[in-house]
C-alpha cells in the first residue's frame, strides 16, 4: 500500500509555504497526503521559533506524537524548520524518539533521509544553513484554494535585536524571476486566482540587477493571475519606485503590511530597526500619497525591554498619526539567542499586558474609523469563503485587504463581486452586491 504523511505546520506564511514544499517532495517518492493522522507513515510538524506560544505548542503536540510512536513504532516523526534549527540539541535529548530533524534550508534532502531512516535505527540531523538554497527548482504540493504563498526569497539580513529568523532561516538570498514567474503560471493553471509572495523582507529581493519592483511588474504579466499580494516588507526599503509601480499595476493590490513594532526612537534603535519614529510616519503619509486607497496595516511589540511609561504613550502617538487599518499586537517575550534577551532591564509582565490591551482598544477605535470611510463606497469582492456566523452570506476582501460579509446571491467562490459597503461593524464591512464578474 501507498505510504502515507500528514504535516502539521505552525507560524509564519513562510511555513506554510515550506510545507507544501514539503509535500511536492514527498509525492515525488510516493506517499500520499492523510489528513488523518492515525493513518500515517510519517508525521511532519513545521515549526517556529519566533513566538514562544508557537513553540510551547509544538513541545506539547511532540508529546502526542509521542504516544503515537509507541503504538506503531515504525512510524517516522520528524521536526522540521525554525524550531529544529534553533533547539535541534534539546529535541534530541529530551525526545529521542523523533526521528529527522531538518532546519529550513534542508528540505531537499529530506527523501534520502527517510530513506536512510527506513533502514537505519538512529536519528538523522540537517540543519545546516546555506548562502544559496533557494529550492528555485522545486515546485510545491497545495491543496486547491484561492491563494497560493509564492517564496521569493529566504533569510534575513536585518538582524532586529528581538529576532531569532536570522540564525534559524540564515541570510538574504533570492529567487531567480524566471523561476518564481514559472510558479505563479503553474498555481494559475492549478486554479488559484491570487499570489502572495513571501519573504522575511519581502522588498528587499534582489537577483542579479532585478529589484522588487521588476518583480512584481513581471509576476503581473502572468495571464489569469487576478491579485497579487506581498507580505511583509521593512519599512527602510519601501520607496516610490515600488509605490509607484504598484499603482501602476491593476493587479497588485492596495494593501501594504508595514511593520512600525515601536514607536519611540530609543526603543526603534535599541530593537535595530534602523529608522526613526518621524521616518516612519513620513513614509506612511507618502504611501497615501500616492496609493490614496491603501490599507495600511502594522505589527506593534509592547513591553520590550526598558521601554517607560513615556515611550509607550509615543507609540500611541504614532498610531493616531497613521490611524492603521487593523494591527498585529504582542506582547515582548525573549528569545533565546537574541541580543534583547541579554537586556536586564526587562519590563514587568503586568504593565506590558495593561499596555497590549490599550493599544488593542485604540486600533479597535482606528480599524473602524477607517472602515467607516468605506460605507458608501462599491468595492471590488473576491468570493473567498462562506461567513462562519450565516450559511447564507460569503465572506471576501477587498483589495485594500479588508473582509466584507454580504448576502450568496448567484456568487460562487472566486468570483469577483461588486459589493455597495453598507455598514461597519466589528472589524468588518458588510454589503450588497451589485454585480458579478466571473
Amino acid at each position: 500500500m501507498r505510504k502515507k504523511y500528514y504535516i502539521e505546520t505552525y507560524g509564519c506564511q513562510m511555513n506554510v509555504a515550506d510545507s507544501e514544499l514539503v509535500a511536492g517532495l514527498l509525492q515525488k517518492e510516493g506517499f500520499g497526503a492523510t489528513t488523518q493522522i492515525n493513518e500515517a507513515d510519517a508525521i511532519f510538524v513545521n515549526t517556529c521559533a519566533v513566538r514562544e506560544h508557537a513553540e510551547e505548542r509544538v513541545h506539547s503536540r511532540l508529546g502526542n506524537f509521542r504516544i503515537l510512536k509507541e503504538k506503531k513504532p515504525e512510524l517516522i516523526v520528524g521536526v522540521l524548520g525554525c524550531m529544529a534549527q534553533n533547539l535541534k540539541n534539546k529535541l534530541l535529548e529530551n525526545k529521542p524518539y523523533i526521528d529527522v530533524v531538518l532546519g529550513p534550508d534542508s528540505y531537499r534532502k529530506l527523501p534520502e533521509l527517510i530513506n536512510r531512516k527506513l533502514d537505519r535505527s538512529d536519528s538523522v540531523v540537517d540543519t545546516k544553513l546555506s548562502r544559496f538554497e533557494v529550492y528555485d527548482d522545486l515546485f510545491p504540493s497545495r491543496q486547491t484554494g484561492i491563494n497560493a504563498w509564492v517564496s521569493i526569497m529566504r533569510g534575513c539580513d536585518k538582524f532586529c535585536t528581538f529576532c531569532i529568523v536570522p540564525f534559524t532561516r540564515g541570510r538574504e538570498r533570492s529567487r531567480p524571476v524566471d523561476s518564481i514567474v514559472t510558479e505563479a503560471r503553474q498555481a494559475v493553471a492549478e486554479g488559484f486566482v491570487e499570489l502572495t509572495l513571501l519573504g522575511q523582507n519581502v522588498n528587499s529581493y534582489r537577483h542579479e540587477e532585478q529589484g522588487f519592483a521588476d518583480l512584481l511588474k513581471a509576476v503581473a504579466q502572468v495571464a489569469g493571475l487576478k491579485r497579487i499580494r506581498y507580505t511583509s516588507p521593512h519599512p527602510q526599503d519601501i520607496d516610490d519606485e515600488l509605490l509607484e509601480t504598484m499603482a501602476e499595476l491593476d493587479n497588485v493590490c492596495n494593501s501594504i503590511h508595514l511593520p512600525l513594532q515601536a514607536g519611540a526612537d530609543r526603543i526603534l534603535q535599541r530593537m535595530n530597526r534602523t529608522y526613526t519614529r518621524d521616518h516612519f510616519m513620513r513614509l506612511s503619509d507618502r504611501i497615501r500619497e500616492i496609493l490614496p486607497q491603501v490599507g495600511l496595516t502594522t505589527d506593534i511589540i509592547v513591553g520590550f525591554p526598558g521601554e517607560t511609561d513615556e515611550e509607550f504613550q509615543q507609540t500611541l502617538q504614532v498610531l493616531e498619526h497613521v490611524k492603521f487599518e487593523s494591527a498585529y499586537t504582542f506582547k515582548y517575550s525573549p528569545r533565546p539567542g537574541t541580543k534583547a534577551a541579554q537586556f536586564t532591564d526587562q519590563v514587568d509582565p503586568e504593565k506590558s499586558q495593561y499596555r497590549l490591551e490599550q493599544l488593542i482598544k485604540l486600533q479597535k477605535q482606528h480599524t473602524l474609523i477607517r472602515n467607516q470611510e468605506n460605507v458608501g463606497n462599491t468595492e471590488i469582492v473576491l468570493v473567498e469563503k462562506e461567513s462562519k456566523r450565516s450559511s447564507l452570506n460569503w465572506a471576501g476582501r477587498t483589495d485594500s485587504n479588508k473582509w466584507v460579509i454580504f448576502d450568496k446571491g448567484n456568487a460562487q467562490i472566486k468570483d469577483f463581486v461588486a459589493v455597495e459597503i453598507t455598514e461597519a461593524r466589528g472589524v468588518s464591512l458588510h454589503g450588497k452586491i451589485t454585480g458579478v464578474d466571473q
